[in-house]
């Protein structure tokens, strides 16, 4: 698959965050959320991926036939991604080195050095 919409970001702190994010470099609903929906206590993102472990090689896509691709590459150590939209199919080469929050709860860990996959149902308005 080709590398198409990689996002960048800063680790997320721990606990609530007050502090704003940056903006998705476009309108697709992947990477991070908006300033606004950052900073709102009522926001719970379908898809939170924190890297608690080694780099991995993480995919996102929008679950549908021929679904786009919103991430695709290498996370490190620290890094952290945000998506809105939904459905969403995650695939990581290596689980273990995941938090996945999907919808506010936190997803069992994968076993270490094993292929993690995870699914984000739509939830309708």
């Amino acid at each position: 698959m080709a590398l198409v919409n990689a996002v960048t970001s800063e680790p997320e702190p721990k606990g609530p965050s007050t502090n704003a994010t940056s903006p998705p470099a476009d309108d697709s609903g992947g990477g991070e959320p908006s300033p606004e929906a950052a900073t709102s206590p009522a926001t719970v993102l379908p898809l939170v991926i924190r890297v608690t472990g080694p780099a991995t090689n993480v995919v996102v896509r929008v679950a549908e036939t021929g679904g786009e691709v919103l991430a695709q590459g290498t996370l490190n150590q620290g890094e952290t991604r945000n998506f809105r939209k939904t459905p969403l199919q995650v695939v990581a080469a290596n689980g273990g080195a995941l938090q996945v929050v999907i919808y506010g709860k936190v997803q069992p860990p994968k076993p270490d050095g094993k292929r993690g996959q995870w699914f984000v149902e739509a939830r309708s308005s």
